[in-house]
């Protein structure tokens, strides 16, 4: 008899309570040569991103950040390495964060972006909210990916490494 919780597929049980639901989202810092990283003006709120959004549900993680970058700024990209997992703690949404690097396209603003700009790593970091910046940043340094947890606003916690 299950005396609520987990039942043996990893689901709850009918008489516990509803799992949690997160959203799963992918962004791309996207380099070029000369160092300088992809950025866009949101047209929801004004703040600057790296450009990215929510995985659609029959789609592979690396198709869902390719087709979010080219749908927002019409770069192609090719996809180098998941740089950073973040955990928006308030509003349960769980962003995969890689470096790619561009292979084509032409800079378009589409209906999700006010302005495309390429910064540099100053500019990111006074350009963009802590929890974006952080994303860029983590992005541009070596080494194993960073699991990272925030309000919204700010980090909630240090860093931790993928091994």
């Amino acid at each position: 008899m299950n005396s609520g919780g987990r039942n043996g597929c990893g689901n709850f049980a009918a008489d516990s309570s509803p799992a949690a639901l997160h959203s799963v989202s992918v962004a791309g810092v996207v380099v070029r040569e000369d160092g300088r990283v992809l950025a866009i003006r949101r047209a929801d709120n004004g703040t600057w991103e790296p450009p990215g959004g929510v995985l659609e549900l029959a789609e592979t993680v690396e198709d869902g950040l390719r087709r979010e970058i080219r749908e927002e700024t019409g770069i192609e990209v090719g996809v180098d390495q998941l740089t950073g997992i973040y955990k928006n703690m308030a509003r349960g949404v769980v962003a995969l964060v890689f470096r790619c690097h561009p292979t084509g396209g032409a800079e378009r603003l589409s209906s999700e972006s006010t302005a495309i700009a390429w910064l540099t790593p100053e500019e990111v970091a006074d350009r963009m909210a802590e929890v974006y910046a952080v994303r860029v940043l983590d992005a541009l340094h070596p080494g194993p990916a960073r699991v990272r947890s925030h309000d919204g606003r700010h980090l909630t916690a240090a860093p931790e490494r993928l091994a």
